[in-house]
């Protein structure tokens, strides 16, 4: 099979689950006016979800290993459906914040095996590539998903975006039955043990290369956790656009990121890739921390915050798919694992950041930007830690 054709099924795979978030987005607002709630209690909804994404790792990662990559797919689709049904009927807010956990259940197989399925079949700048095309194709998500989500509650409510949900995953089950090949060979699968997955884990949470690569990613990934749980908000309330305007808005700061990102195979080849995490890093904490220096002055607007934003953005476009496949590449053994330990630790540090900004939300862009920024200073302090470690074991050996 074909390199972008891989990458395109794997990256309508990986897309259900961002759709699952970014669809949901201009809605928030009027939920928690439909539901009689609190904007942190509508919060909560995306918590949940991306507390039990991340938890759930555990389990696919080491089952993919052992099952091999589609059955688990089949089954996190399935929970992932179920969840989407108890949402869209869910009669109280408590009754959401579970049914939207019980989606991250679900969803937690299409972060994880997508993953796993490319260090089956590459690694170092090629695996690189391959993430970016992925990335190419699930960056309709942020683009397309809040405007079809204001689209939706125009026809109806938002309930009914958690119907259009079953449907996408219905249609992903069907991509995973008739289209995915099967990537990890029987000779090659691991039994699950307990005593395994000990020493496994060991491994991984030992390895500074590693931790500090999962949460470079991790913290960059928890900037965006942040601007999801309060832009709705900050761009509605404090500078009035409406649920279209702001499904716009999300979508020109999601293209600095996704467009950057299909130059880090390219670049990473040219200027090598410890360096180009390194400059996308330092870029990354450049803007935010100007952008926060900008807002406590008094100098907030609309067009600065998506305009830093979109910035900082791309710089995150050249890191997070290259800490990904980096932070795999020494652990091809035991991939299904280090994907799945990665990945709930950087899903575990976007909720943690999304509970402290709630803590403090009080509808404006400074409680969202100072948490932003604190993400990309932990993001560079790690880099700094980290990338010289990177660099050596590059250079050494075989």
């Amino acid at each position: 099979m074909s390199l972008f054709r891989m990458a395109l099924i794997l990256g309508l795979l990986s897309a259900v689950g961002p759709f699952a978030i970014d669809m949901y987005l201009p809605a928030m607002p009027a939920l928690a006016a439909s539901l009689g709630v609190s904007e942190t209690a509508a919060q909560m909804t995306l918590t949940s979800y991306f507390v039990a994404f991340g938890l759930a790792q555990l389990i696919y990662g080491p089952w993919s290993d052992q099952a091999g990559r589609k059955r688990p797919l089949f089954v996190g689709l399935a929970i992932f459906i179920l969840g989407s049904v108890v949402a869209a009927m869910a009669p109280t807010i408590g009754t959401l914040v579970a049914a939207r956990a019980v989606q991250g259940i679900g969803g937690a197989v299409l972060m994880v095996v997508p993953r796993a399925v490319i260090r089956d079949m590459h690694t170092g700048t090629a695996a690189t590539k391959m993430m970016a095309l992925v990335m190419l194709v699930i960056s309709v998500s942020p683009m397309l998903a809040p405007l079809a989500g204001s689209g939706l509650i125009q026809l109806g409510d938002w309930r009914l975006i958690f119907w259009v949900l079953c449907g996408v995953a219905a249609i992903a089950l069907l991509i995973t039955g008739f289209a995915l090949p099967e990537t990890l060979a029987v000779e090659k699968r691991q039994p699950i043990h307990f005593g395994s997955l000990i020493a496994g884990s060991k491994v991984l949470l030992t390895d500074p290369v590693f931790m500090g690569l999962t949460f470079i990613g991790g913290f960059g990934m928890a900037s965006f956790f942040v601007f999801i749980a309060s832009a709705a908000f900050v761009y509605v309330q404090q500078f009035g656009l409406s649920p279209t305007g702001f499904s716009l808005a999300f979508a020109i700061n999601a293209v600095g990121f996704f467009s950057a990102s299909q130059g880090a195979g390219p670049l990473g080849e040219r200027f090598g890739i410890v360096p180009l995490m390194r400059w996308g890093v330092i870029g990354f904490a450049g803007f935010t921390l100007a952008l926060l220096a900008l807002t406590l002055a008094g100098f907030v607007s609309f067009y600065l915050i998506v305009a830093m934003l979109f910035l900082a953005n791309a710089c995150l476009g050249v890191v997070i798919p290259t800490t990904m496949v980096m932070a795999l590449d020494a652990h091809g053994r035991i991939a299904g694992l280090a994907s799945s330990l990665g990945g709930t630790l950087q899903m575990l540090a976007g909720g943690v950041m999304i509970a402290l900004t709630g803590l403090f939300f009080d509808g404006t862009a400074l409680p969202m930007v100072a948490a932003i920024a604190l993400c990309a200073v932990c993001a560079l302090a790690l880099a700094l830690a980290t990338l010289g470690r990177v660099a050596r074991s590059q250079a050494a050996p075989a």
